[in-house]
């Protein structure tokens, strides 16, 4: 077992998520820039702020984030907070997210974030979206899109980076 496919604990994971909630606010405010821009250009003589309220301002954060989180997970598996510590986001098996399972994966973490603490008490490092969705935070240092972790997965048959048996689902769940 390599110390880039071991499982990510508690603490790396929060690193991540502390950056992923810096880059989602970044993004929501270019976002209301874009807007003042817009409103300002349309017209320039009655042109004053906005003010949002927390509510609408609260809304717009986890939509954004929700949007966010799904396509990163979905697309590649890791997020810049992700990328940034050499984190990845897999199934159980070790193959790509899906656009579902990280759909939901993201709004479980945009809603009920505390769930990512699981992890700490947790013995196989799994969160509480982790066991709703079946899916792994694996160290994956490389920039391959996790190929080297879904051939490991299919190829070897010693364990796979994760402690389970080759091709045996990480969750306990028997194969279809």
């Amino acid at each position: 077992m390599t110390a880039q496919a071991g499982r990510a604990g508690v603490v790396t994971r929060c690193l991540a998520a502390a950056v992923d909630a810096a880059v989602v606010a970044g993004m929501v405010v270019l976002l209301y820039l874009g807007l003042v821009a817009l409103r300002f250009a349309w017209s320039p003589l009655t042109f004053r702020w906005p003010t949002p309220s927390a509510q609408v301002s609260g809304t717009v954060f986890v939509a954004v984030a929700t949007v966010y989180l799904t396509v990163a997970w979905a697309r590649t598996g890791r997020t810049r907070g992700a990328g940034l510590l050499g984190l990845r986001v897999v199934s159980a098996r070790l193959g790509p997210l899906g656009w579902w399972r990280a759909a939901v994966r993201a709004v479980v973490c945009v809603v009920f974030p505390v769930g990512l603490l699981w992890s700490a008490v947790s013995p196989t490092r799994r969160s509480v979206q982790d066991l709703l969705v079946r899916s792994l935070v694996v160290y994956d240092v490389h920039r391959d899109g996790g190929a080297r972790l879904g051939a490991a997965a299919r190829t070897s048959a010693s364990p796979d980076p994760v402690g389970q048996p080759s091709g045996q689902p990480v969750d306990g769940s028997q194969q279809a």
